[in-house]
């Protein structure tokens, strides 16, 4: 993993960088006591580089729902940790050899519209309920990944072919959906922007997941620097604490993820995010239980449910036309 001599730099640079910062902001008595933040991340860093997920995908029900965090701090801590996490397995997918730079050229206007969205949703949807907030995430990521897991993940474009307006279109609407998703998770325009490239664009699982990678880090980067700096209520001290105690396990284990993921094809982890997605929205419903909860969440699945569906249909029908010498007689 670290044959990459930038890499290499970035890694143990920004290492540095954090124990500076620890010893001037945190301490080991308050890691210590806030251990938890760095445990929940071994396996969130992980699942940021090995699906479309950000590691925010088990920052935010960890912290709102089991934890019971508030719904905001969740979605601060998702964003600071993506911000490095994230960051890190970009450098990482970035510095391999094998990587063309400039397949990566339009997120130069991806990020700004994703950003744009997400700057929308910080000053628009901020008042939503808590509990239609949380029960639409957690529908989102047991909708994903089940879709994720039981689909075929066949395309075969490296690069995102922009052919007709309406693809612009597309692309523009997907995007600020994904930013404003982003504003209230902290994460989410990966999976959207994922689903788009893989289905309408046709493009292969691996380079869709890299793209929304980058995507998702730079919306993290410059969603926690708007709460940072600009937002009236910024970011607190005891957040910043907490961002220090996980920082080098994300560090670490995004990019980790990324090369589990060009290595081999994992499906037994893929399972294993499924059953701890269905055991989310389990805990959600179950732990005070509440009519409003529960509908909230059976209306989010079965919406979700039918676009996944959908759009995933699309993938098959698109790759049936591209191909018809591989479909069935």
């Amino acid at each position: 993993m670290f044959k990459s001599k930038i890499f290499t730099a970035w890694y143990f640079s920004a290492l540095c960088i954090w124990l500076v910062l620890f010893a001037n902001f945190d301490s080991v008595a308050f890691f210590l006591k806030h251990w938890y933040y760095a445990a929940m991340m071994v396996g969130g860093a992980f699942v940021a580089g090995f699906t479309p997920e950000g590691g925010g995908a088990v920052a935010f029900p960890v912290l709102s729902v089991f934890l019971e965090v508030k719904r905001e701090m969740a979605r601060d801590f998702s964003m600071m940790i993506q911000s490095i996490g994230m960051t890190s397995a970009s450098i990482f997918i970035l510095t391999q050899k094998t990587t063309n730079p400039k397949d990566y050229k339009p997120l130069l206007v991806f990020v700004p519209v994703c950003a744009l969205g997400t700057l929308l949703g910080f000053n628009v949807l901020q008042a939503i309920p808590v509990y239609i907030i949380q029960a639409m995430f957690l529908s989102l990521s047991v909708t994903f990944v089940i879709a994720y897991y039981f689909s075929d993940h066949r395309g075969t474009e490296e690069t995102v072919n922009i052919k007709t307006k309406l693809d612009i279109v597309y692309l523009g609407i997907i995007l600020i959906i994904g930013g404003m998703i982003s504003s209230l998770f902290g994460t989410g325009g990966d999976v959207v922007l994922y689903l788009l490239l893989v289905t309408h664009f046709n493009m292969t699982a691996k380079k869709a997941t890299r793209i929304s990678i980058f995507l998702q880090a730079s919306i993290s980067i410059l969603g926690y620097s708007y709460r940072a700096f600009y937002d009236k209520n910024p970011i607190s001290h005891y957040q910043v604490q907490t961002w220090l105690c996980a920082f080098p396990v994300v560090l670490f284990m995004a990019p980790f993820g990324v090369y589990v993921l060009q290595k081999l094809h994992v499906n037994w982890m893929l399972r294993a995010i499924i059953v701890l997605n269905v055991f989310q929205i389990l805990y959600f419903n179950f732990t005070h239980p509440a009519r409003h909860k529960v509908i909230a969440s059976v209306v989010c699945c079965a919406i979700l449910s039918v676009i996944f569906y959908f759009m995933l249909q699309h993938m098959v029908k698109r790759n049936k036309a591209l191909n018809p010498a591989s479909a069935p007689a």
